[in-house]
């Protein structure tokens, strides 16, 4: 059943703009866990498909939940190596669609166990525009990226940028030459690291499954964590927009000199 979302993720903090409506399906419990996203090549070739597999799978085998977009290649892959039970899908359409229609049973799969997020309404169809959207929040969810390949004119390119603006770590798989050139151009440039040994870097990641500082995302309340901080009056309905007039006529906000005010 389709659901509004109406708690915080507090991790959408890190998107430009806090998305106005999502919507979802399946279990929301799964929010909470730590996650990694995981993206890349709609047309990923063997090395890329089995060292994908491999290393959602133990990345999974960790309790690390894994987030990807729904899409063929990479990003099934990922789904799918994580199990139905441990994996986030953010799709770019309303969730009443299946898409991409080779990828239904799948999505089924993940909404009967796993979660399936959208910031797009019933009926609303995936479009160039919408997938970027959708790139965001797939990034904005896991602690760090994992492009595992991608050529120079991917879109996995914009996911990466997604990360480093939010100051996420980005990895990828060693590839040979003139393979991965999006992601290889990027490690040139020291902008993202290198996976050389699965097994090291899940060990690798070990901190990031202690450190657990986050509050469960039931708990927070998305308007009043924003304003603790006094925000200015015009940058909260940048953000919320009329969620704001609904909290200062709740008496949750006040309003004194352009400042905002937690009462």
């Amino acid at each position: 059943m389709i659901q509004k979302v109406d708690f915080y993720i507090k991790e959408l903090e890190n998107m430009k703009k806090y998305p106005q409506e999502l919507f979802y399906i399946g279990n929301k419990t799964l929010l909470s866990r730590k996650k990694v996203s995981i993206v890349g090549s709609r047309r990923p070739s063997l090395y890329t498909r089995n060292f994908t597999y491999e290393l959602a799978k133990k990345l999974s085998s960790k309790n690390i939940c894994i987030v990807s977009g729904a899409a063929i290649g990479v990003d099934a892959i990922c789904h799918n190596a994580a199990g139905e039970d441990n994996t986030i899908a953010v799709v770019a359409n309303g969730l009443n669609i299946k898409y991409p229609a080779t990828n239904k049973k799948l999505i089924e799969k993940i909404e009967s166990k796993g979660l399936i997020l959208s910031q797009f309404e019933e009926g609303i169809k995936a479009r160039n525009y919408s997938f970027v959207l959708r790139n965001e929040i797939v990034v904005a969810l896991g602690d760090i990226l994992i492009v595992t390949e991608a050529s120079r004119n991917s879109g996995s390119l914009t996911s990466i940028n997604y990360a480093l603006k939010m100051n996420k770590k980005v990895y990828t798989l060693s590839h040979r030459i003139n393979e991965s050139l999006g992601t290889q151009d990027l490690v040139y440039s020291k902008k993202i690291e290198v996976i050389y040994d699965i097994d090291s870097f899940v060990e690798s990641l070990s901190p990031m499954l202690e450190k657990n500082d986050l509050k469960p995302f039931e708990q927070i309340d998305k308007v009043l964590d924003f304003c603790k901080n006094n925000p200015s009056y015009d940058s909260a309905i940048e953000k919320f927009g009329e969620k704001i007039f609904e909290y200062e006529l709740l008496g949750k906000i006040r309003v004194d000199n352009g400042t905002i005010f937690v009462k």
